[in-house]
């Protein structure tokens, strides 16, 4: 089973959950689907009206670790650890397996020194071992680790949940590929009706050809029979 089938599952299962309970009562939910080892996208479960009834009340923290994990990043958590809970070591390990998605968004080369700093990382060892056993082994991102040239480079990442103004900028460019596929089928539809004319023409060709040859076999004959007549007129003499 792939992480997208994996995921649906899962997020079904929390969003059915997150349905039935109130307040308080969804913290401990929160915990839970932020720490579980295949869950990667919350946005559904943000979407939920219980959850969203959460905002300007008591425990609207609960909505805002949601948000975190849906958009942000380590960086993020720790430049507001002041006012959020503190994570447990799974929701960590969620987060920061989340922030390597986020920086493949939008750069297929990731620098060793980079990544340990927005991971927290101390050494290459250990950010080496991270990318191996709680990204590439989960199946979240494929890469080669460059360790001559201290870097990740991304091969696949999976998707996180659209920020606000992405879904925009995601639309722009379907488009422009849209566009861009449309001119490509356009191309080739010509260049098959050009392949398709001169093989017309080629077996005309061919059909003319074949013809010349045989009104040629045809003309020579006769020249051969006359020539035999006149040698045989000439001999009976």
């Amino acid at each position: 089973m792939d992480i997208e089938q994996k995921q649906e599952e899962i997020i079904d299962h929390f969003v059915k959950q997150a349905s039935s309970l109130e307040g308080s009562a969804l913290g401990s939910l929160v915990v839970e689907a932020t720490s579980h080892p295949s869950l990667f996208a919350f946005s559904e479960i943000l979407a939920v009206p219980n959850v969203l009834q959460l905002e300007g009340t008591e425990t609207s923290v609960n909505l805002d670790v949601l948000r975190l994990f849906s958009q942000g990043t380590w960086s993020d958590y720790k430049s507001d650890a002041s006012r959020l809970p503190q994570l447990v070591p799974d929701q960590v390990l969620k987060l920061k397996q989340l922030t390597v998605l986020t920086l493949a968004e939008t750069n297929k080369v990731l620098p060793y020194d980079q990544l340990m700093q927005e991971l927290d990382v101390i050494n290459v060892r250990e950010l080496e071992d991270f990318l191996i056993n709680e990204c590439m082994y989960a199946g979240i991102v494929r890469g080669k680790l460059d360790q001559l040239r201290k870097c990740f480079e991304v091969q696949f990442a999976a998707g996180r949940d659209p920020r606000p103004g992405q879904l925009g900028s995601m639309i722009h460019t379907l488009s422009n590929w849209l566009d861009t596929s449309n001119n490509l089928l356009i191309s080739i539809q010509e260049k098959m009706k050009w392949a398709d004319t001169m093989t017309e023409l080629a077996k005309e060709h061919k059909k003319e050809v074949e013809d010349r040859v045989e009104e040629v076999k045809k003309s020579s004959s006769h020249k051969v029979s006359l020539i035999q007549f006149y040698f045989l007129y000439c001999f009976s003499k």
